[in-house]
């Protein structure tokens, strides 16, 4: 062998294959198919459901420091806000107490100064715990739906409150559910009077401002209304009971060139709770208690003569005569 006939080239360091945009084409075009085959056939489903599976005990082990310390957090957190509550709540009740106590006594004064000035006594209220199910996804109409019917005694037009006030009526009734219709809606209108100077006006649903309003229409512009006067129910109309909380006047705008004022409320109650109470009044009151004294005494007879009256011969009664001092 002549030493012409050897490859004096030295060899390369590293062995060159495929060159390299030959390698970034192949696997552009590898990865192109694999992306457009999982989007439409799916066939990395089964790999990464194994693949979650197989790594959720992983996962969880090493989530477990972060949830104790949130946990420890939390609790410390919680602990405060629960003595803050309970502080809060103490309180609350003192003073929801003392009010009970003055609602109870002028109760007791009303009920006797009722009694006598020989006043119609009020209808009796009961009520029913309701929870809501869900809103109407009705776009024009403000509705509720709640989780009692006509099984369980709710009447159609019974009003609906909460903790706050007066939240709407019942307008359907079905066997196992029924729907309200909020203060809001366009369609419905409440008699309420001004807490402060007795004043007694219609509220009308405006559900074109936002979150809900009820106007006060037909009011003169020199009415005596202000912003944050309390309207509640006047119970003029026999369905809403008087003395509930309705809304609060939150926008006055008064004009010269308008015969009447524009007025605005926001409703008390929160149509976002989902525990409320339906109220139903009785339709008749009670008979009265009837006294011994008028009770009919069996086995006698009773005579049809009043004293100071005539009786049925046309001669007076002697209680009569005796009355008016003329001698028999």
């Amino acid at each position: 062998m002549t030493l012409e006939s050897i490859d004096h080239t030295p060899p390369p360091f590293f062995r060159q294959g495929a060159s390299a945009l030959s390698k970034v084409a192949f696997f552009g075009l590898l990865a192109m198919l694999l992306m457009v085959s999982d989007e439409r056939f799916k066939i990395t489903n089964p790999l990464r459901a194994g693949l979650a599976t197989a790594m959720t005990p992983f996962q969880w082990l090493v989530l477990q420091p972060l949830h104790a310390a949130d946990y420890l957090g939390s609790y410390f957190i919680s602990l405060q806000e629960a003595r803050s509550l309970a502080a809060q709540s103490v309180q609350k009740l003192t003073l929801d107490t003392l009010k009970q106590q003055k609602v109870e006594q002028l109760q007791f004064e009303n009920d006797q100064l009722r009694k006598l000035l020989d006043l119609r006594p009020r209808l009796p209220v009961s009520a029913h715990a309701v929870q809501v199910l869900y809103e109407t996804p009705d776009p024009y109409s403000q509705r509720l739906v709640i989780d009692k019917g006509a099984a369980n005694n709710i009447a159609e037009g019974s009003p609906v409150i909460d903790g706050a006030g007066v939240l709407g009526q019942v307008t359907r009734v079905y066997p196992w559910v029924s729907e309200i219709t909020l203060l809001t809606d366009r369609d419905q209108s409440i008699p309420v009077m001004n807490a402060r100077t007795g004043e007694r006006n219609v509220a009308f649903g405006n559900p074109g401002h936002v979150g809900g309003a009820l106007e006060l229409r037909f009011v003169p512009p020199g009415a005596d209304v202000e912003v944050g006067d309390l309207l509640t129910t006047s119970g003029i109309d026999g369905v809403y009971p008087a003395g509930l909380h309705v809304a609060t006047v939150s926008h006055i705008e008064r004009r010269t060139d308008a015969p009447f004022a524009r007025i605005q409320a926001s409703p008390l109650a929160h149509k976002l709770g989902r525990h409320l109470l339906v109220l139903q009044q009785a339709k008749e009151l009670p008979p009265p208690p009837v006294d011994d004294a008028t009770k009919p005494v069996r086995g006698k007879k009773q005579s049809n003569v009043k004293e100071g009256l005539p009786s049925s011969d046309g001669n007076t009664s002697a209680g009569a005569i005796g009355a008016s001092g003329v001698n028999p």
